[in-house]
This record gives C-alpha cells, structure tokens and sequence, in this order.
C-alpha cells in the first residue's frame, strides 16, 4: 500500500463569500479522482482536498491535518500547511474488498482544531433561530470521506440459525395481543387533515405510541397510501411531542421508539422522568448493555421490533387505507427500523432508509471496537453478541422481498457511526429492487454543500435489480 501527500500546483476558483472572520464560511471538500466505488484492489486513489470560501490566509498560522485509516488496519497521516489556491492530494490504497477513509481538519500552528463562530443578529426571533441551528453543527472545517474497493464483495457475518425460527416465535407473541387502538384527535393547522395521538396494543413491555395523520378527503371515501415514520436514537430525551400540521395526501403513523406514555393519554414530565431511568440497563443507556442482550427475547431491540410490526399491521386496518402502499421511512435509527419493516413480512411496499443504523453488527460491535485491530472506526457501537443477529440490518435485509421497493436514501463515506462497509452489505443482501445514495464527504449528521445535484465524483446513486 503506498501513501503520500502532495500539493497540487493546478488551481481552483474560491467562491465568493461575505464572511465576518477569515475562515468562518471555509469548508474543506475533498473528491476522488473517479467514482469512489470503482476501484480495484491495489489500486492507487487520490484523494483531492480544497480548502473553499476563503480569501485569504495569514502565512504559516493554518494547517490541514490529515489521516488515513480503513478496513485494513493501516494507518497514516500528516500536518502540512494550508496554501490558497494549491489543493491537498492525498494517494492511497487498499488491497481487499473494503474502504479506506480520509479525514482532514483545519488546525492552527499550536495543533488546535479550528471552530467556526456564529457572528449574526440575535436580537431577532430569526437570529436566535438560526444561532441554535448553528449550535447543532459541527463547528469544524473539516472533511471526512473514503473510497471502495470491490464493495459488491463484502458480505456480513453469519446469521444465527434458527433467525426465521426465532422471529416465527415472536410473530405468535405479537398474535395472543388482538389490534386494539385508542384514538385521541389533537388541533392541526391544515384544515385537509386530522391529526391523532394513538397508542396500539402490542407484544411486550409497552404499547405502540405515536401520532397519526389522516387527509380529511378520506372522510369523502378517497383512499390513501399509509406511512410508517420511525425515530432515530434519543439517548435519555424520551420526548415525543405532536405536530402540529399534517398532510393531506398520505395517511402516517409516526411511532417512537420506546412505546411511550403520549401527554395526551395523561403522561405527565414525571412520567418521561420515569421511563428515562427504566429504559437503561446497568447504567447504560438503551440496547447498548452486553448483559441485557445475551438474550435475544431480554434485549432490548426486541420490544422495537415487534412495535414496528404491530404499526405496520394497524396501519392495514384503517379504512383510509387504499389496500395497496404501505411504506416506511427513518433515518439512523429510524433506518434501522426501515429495514425491519422492510423485511418482517407485513407487505411493505416502498422502504426508504437513510444513514441506516446497525448493519453488520459484528465488524462494528466486536472488531471496530478492538483497538488492536486499528480499524476505522467511531466508537459508537453496540458491544457484539451472538444475540444481536437477530435484530442486524443485514440480516433482515436479506428477507425484503422484490416488491418492496428499498431506498438507502443517504450512505455517507465518511460516516463511522454507520460505517460504509456495514451499509454496503446491508445493501448487498436486498435481494432486488434497490437504490443508494452514496456521498463523499457525508458523515452521519452533515452532508457537504451541493451533495444533492449528485452526478459527480463527490455523490451518486447506485441502482440495484429491479423486478
């Protein structure tokens, strides 16, 4: 595997930008030198990196700090000074089916990471809004992206067994507990929709809970498709508050993730307070205890499963329905969930499943998490046990049938909370009648300036068999 840096001596035109500092509107974009999928083992990829929107630079105070990692262990990097005008090149390689990631950040002589500051009006209803969207942000200018290698090659660990045995099992829980819907109907701004606060009962622990939207055109006798929204992962926030506008041209249930008690059933802050502490498990925060998920039927991923199954069956029996398009929609988590409404036979027609959350488990779980295997990696993962088979994206992934239409509507190559090598055979293991959306620079919460208009050597889609 060779590695090296170099600066480029071809120039790029900088954007023009009002900014309040020297760096506050810079951004790092970094692209390959073709299709960041399509290259051979062995073979060397460039990676080109411009530091864009800014006009000038003090000599010697700024620096890109760069390091390589990837599916093979290998690791590189180095700190080399910022020069407008002159773009990074970095040259890698890997030599198995896999990824290599890039990373990139602006640091100062002293090695410290540049943070942008938000330098607009907060004395306006606008201003403070947009200064706490700002604090969401990941202040950094950075870049952080990769390439594949043979990526229609990488296959997921073994699954267990006895996997359709077990989620048979679980199936006849689900069947002792009969459809059975409260209905609460909440204010909603658009005057061509209802808005409910529901819960359904179900198998486990908690009940099914969330809002349901309905266009009032179904009172008319017109039909509609019926959408699952599921949530991505909350941590100890346990808050699911209603909307207040619904459409009017799809039925939708909007489910969280825990089951839990809706202010308009009466659950009080006490209650969320409760259910904060009650879905840990040995002081870890939800389906991330190793204990807990030694067992399969113990774990707490299991609860959600069957949540997601028992929405998608409500949502069969409203009248509202039109009998045909049922279609579930997340992201991260909420991916997750896509991917097992996909794949747990109740019909779904069209998945659409973003920045998907737990695809192979294992590499993620147990080898990304070892430090002696130097793999890329965030950290983040749940610990591996043999019982997490069960509830892996890949492995449900497998079970979609080619009617159901599967979207990856976001894989990031520089997101290691979901790693591109799990999204890739999660996506390798749809039979049929698939698409992603692959994205340089992408990590699990930013998505580069302009990645939508795709078509480039930064974002692309992917098309799989279709029926």
């Amino acid at each position: 595997m060779q590695i090296k840096a170099v600066f480029s001596a071809s120039m790029f035109v900088l954007a023009a930008a009002a900014f309040a500092g020297e760096l506050d509107n810079g951004i790092l974009r970094g692209a390959t030198d073709k299709r960041a999928i399509d290259y051979a083992p062995g073979e060397e990829m460039t990676f080109t990196i411009n530091l864009e929107q800014v006009q000038k630079l003090p000599e010697g105070k700024w620096f890109i700090r760069w390091t390589r990692s990837g599916d093979d262990g290998k690791q590189a990097g180095q700190t080399v000074p910022v020069e407008l005008g002159k773009p990074l090149v970095v040259k890698t390689s890997i030599d198995k089916p896999g990824f290599v990631r890039v990373r990139a950040e602006l640091v100062n002589e002293k090695g410290q990471v540049y943070h942008k500051k938000f330098t607009g009006d907060t004395t306006t209803p606008e201003g403070k809004a947009a200064m706490n969207r700002f604090e969401r942000t990941d202040k950094r200018i950075f870049f952080d992206g990769g390439a594949g290698v043979q990526i229609d090659k990488l296959v997921s660990h073994p699954e267990p067994a006895d996997f359709d045995a077990f989620w048979a099992k679980q199936a006849e829980r689900l069947k002792l507990v009969p459809i059975k819907a409260d209905r609460i109907e909440l204010p909603c701004a658009n005057p061509n929709a209802r808005i409910y606060a529901v819960q359904v009962a179900c198998a486990g622990l908690r009940p099914v809970t969330g809002y349901l939207t309905i266009p009032k055109a179904a009172e008319k006798g017109a039909k509609f498709p019926a959408r699952l929204e599921t949530h991505g992962y909350s941590g100890d926030r346990c808050e699911h508050g209603a909307p207040g506008w619904a459409r009017d041209n799809e039925i939708v249930l909007n489910i969280n993730a825990h089951g839990q008690k809706l202010p308009a059933f009466g659950a009080t802050e006490a209650d969320r307070k409760a259910l904060r502490w009650e879905i840990r498990s040995n002081n870890q925060s939800y389906a991330f205890d190793a204990a807990q998920n030694q067992d399969p039927e113990v774990a707490y991923f299991n609860g959600m499963v069957l949540r997601v199954k028992r929405a998608l069956q409500y949502l069969k029996t409203l009248p509202e329905w039109n009998g045909k398009d049922l279609i579930a929609s997340g992201g991260s988590q909420g991916g997750l969930q896509t991917i097992w409404a996909a794949g747990c036979g109740e019909g779904l027609t069209r998945a659409e499943s973003g920045i998907t959350w737990c695809c192979d488990m294992y590499t993620s779980g147990k080898l990304r998490r070892n430090p002696e295997l130097k793999l890329a990696s965030d950290g983040w993962y749940i610990p591996w046990t043999d019982a997490m088979g069960y509830y892996d994206a890949a492995n449900f992934a497998k079970r979609i049938p080619a009617s159901c239409q599967t979207i990856v509507t976001r894989a990031g190559l520089g997101d290691y909370c979901c790693p591109p090598t799990g999204l890739a055979k999660m996506y390798n293991n749809i039979p049929a009648n698939k698409k992603i959306w692959w994205v340089q620079g992408s990590t699990h919460g930013y998505v580069p300036p302009a990645a939508d208009k795709g078509g480039d050597a930064r974002s692309f889609w992917i098309d799989g068999p279709v029926k």
